[in-house]
């Protein structure tokens, strides 16, 4: 009975397995595999029953793999990414795809890749060359085309003239019709400060995409697509934040940091357009990431669907607060570094990550 039930039926309960439990259960029969690598498997769902995992990147050039941590089991996997032409590093993730940029060469161009499936393909080439812009990313929610997610990529500002001036653009590439087009100008300050100051990761929140900019006090660039206009935000504690990030918790925009010597918290905008505490970081939890020290200077972030992750580097450990099935509500939790992987050492570096969810099916790579 169990292999002749419907793809729908089969998809759906397939939706509520770890990824490592799905990979098994393709071994079990033909029409399983088929199901797990062919049938469509609703993004939103899935994500509603599985929480992310962790995907790591050496931020400098030590070979063409990933780190991946799995919340189900706890335990750190190498993912070898030689399928790659050159090093990169995620710049967001797209419905179990990474978007990625290059970390060596001076031509900037975007590109797409599933790593367990090992698929990869470059994006087109911008309409205006740019290196260091800020990028954004749109996913409708729910909308999907022949089994592959819609989504929609935006850069803005960025250098120019090989570094001598500023690109005031906007540029937004569609899914849909695999091509960039110039969506509007924007103001020269705010193309500076997102090239300079802006770390590149964003979030989307109601129309708008939100970066967060450490020029002299940390404030907020949003940009309001439909409407077509861009606004700034002050940051809580602004001139007082060591770092700060920001993720969508409800929603809403919320804001994730600290002042030195104080706990991480986590600040939600309210109708009002006033930032208002949501949640500490535990002491015990901060002390132990800091490593003792006061500072939380070397601090990152990253979020997705409410979970939050803090991060220094690969090997240090991380804090993630996220909610969980059992209790139903928000906890924050201790999860070791990554150390070791069948008992191979590995050693301690610098890297950027990202919370995706990962898709095995091959057929959902656009």
């Amino acid at each position: 009975m169990w292999s002749n039930l419907p793809f729908d039926v089969l998809s759906n309960i397939f939706s509520f397995l770890p990824t490592d439990s799905l990979a098994r259960a393709k071994l079990t029969c033909r029409n399983w595999r088929v199901c797990a690598t062919s049938y469509s498997l609703n993004s939103g769902t899935v994500h509603r029953h599985q929480p992310p995992w962790f995907l790591a990147l050496p931020l400098r050039g030590r070979g063409l793999s990933c780190y991946v941590h799995n919340p189900h089991t706890d335990n750190w996997h190498s993912v070898s990414l030689d399928f790659l032409p050159e090093p990169v590093r995620p710049a967001a993730s797209i419905s179990g795809l990474l978007l990625l940029r290059p970390t060596s060469s001076m031509v900037f161009q975007l590109a797409i890749c599933n790593p367990f499936t090992r698929q990869f393909r470059c994006l087109p080439m911008l309409n205006r060359i740019r290196t260091n812009p800020a990028l954004g990313v749109v996913v409708p929610g729910s909308v999907w085309c022949n089994s592959t997610p819609r989504f929609c990529v935006y850069v803005a500002g960025g250098m120019s003239d090989g570094g001598a001036s500023y690109e005031p653009t906007l540029e937004v590439y569609e899914s849909f019709t695999n091509k960039w087009r110039i969506l509007a100008p924007m103001p020269m300050e705010f193309a500076v400060r997102l090239t300079v100051w802006a770390p590149n990761e964003s979030v989307y929140v109601e129309g708008s995409l939100y970066w967060v900019t450490s020029a002299r006090a940390y404030s907020v660039m949003g940009f309001e697509i439909e409407g077509g206009r861009w606004r700034e935000l002050s940051a809580p504690f602004a001139d007082r934040l060591e770092f700060a990030g920001l993720i969508q918790l409800n929603g809403k925009l919320a804001l994730v940091g600290a002042t030195c010597g104080e706990p991480a918290c986590v600040w939600q905008l309210n109708e009002e357009g006033v930032w208002v505490l949501i949640v500490k970081v535990p002491v015990d939890l901060g002390v132990r990431l800091l490593g003792g020290k006061l500072s939380w200077a070397s601090m990152k972030c990253v979020g997705i669907d409410g979970a939050v992750c803090l991060y220094r580097d690969i090997g240090s450990g991380m804090i993630v607060w996220r909610e969980t099935e059992e209790k139903g509500r928000r906890e924050w939790n201790w999860v070791e570094g990554c150390c070791s992987i069948r008992g191979k050492q590995v050693h301690n570096f610098a890297a950027r990550g990202v919370l995706f969810h990962p898709n095995i099916s091959p057929s959902s790579f656009p």
